[in-house]
């Protein structure tokens, strides 16, 4: 460690994986967006925590660090849900009622898009395109695809997902 800085206090951050992601990349500072990838695939996201304790490691800023993960779409600063929620509003969706929907889930889950429920269960992203423009309007829920939505069918679905949550817990 350069300057005998000790690791941050942070908890749930797997310092033995961050260092073997790291270690993969033979502590190259030139491949640090592979390993922002590894981290975020390891963890879910790019804990801010974490971020100090990879540029020690790689010789790097902090700022450089944060800049490259908040210029990137694909990387995350929080947590995601369990069931990832993605909306789509693309034109035909948009023109299909993506609104409404976006409407129904914020009102079925109290989040608006890029939140997480506070029970970790789900989080809620708005997307550019999801690529079924025939089948407007359209969201995925951890891979599924839900199509032809309305506000009511949009409720059942997230219901059927929590009931199925509930029974698991119990």
């Amino acid at each position: 460690m350069a300057g005998a800085a000790k690791p941050l206090d942070v908890g749930a951050i797997p310092y033995e994986g961050i260092n073997e992601i790291i270690g993969n990349y033979k502590g190259d500072s030139s491949a640090i967006i592979p390993i922002l990838q590894d981290i975020q695939d390891l963890m879910g996201y790019v804990p801010k925590d974490g971020i100090s304790y990879v540029a020690e490691k790689l010789e790097v800023s902090a700022a450089k660090i944060y800049g490259i993960v908040t210029f990137y779409a694909q990387f995350r600063l929080q947590p995601v849900g369990k069931h990832m929620i993605m909306l789509c509003e693309g034109t035909a969706c948009h023109v299909n009622g993506a609104k409404l929907i976006s409407g129904a889930i914020t009102d079925e889950l109290d989040i608006r898009g890029g939140e997480t429920t506070p029970d970790g269960l789900f989080t809620f992203e708005k997307v550019a395109c999801i690529g079924c423009c025939s089948l407007s309007p359209v969201m995925v829920i951890s891979g599924e695809t839900y199509a032809k939505l309305t506000p009511e069918a949009t409720r059942k679905i997230l219901k059927e997902y929590q009931a199925k949550e509930a029974a698991v817990q119990n």
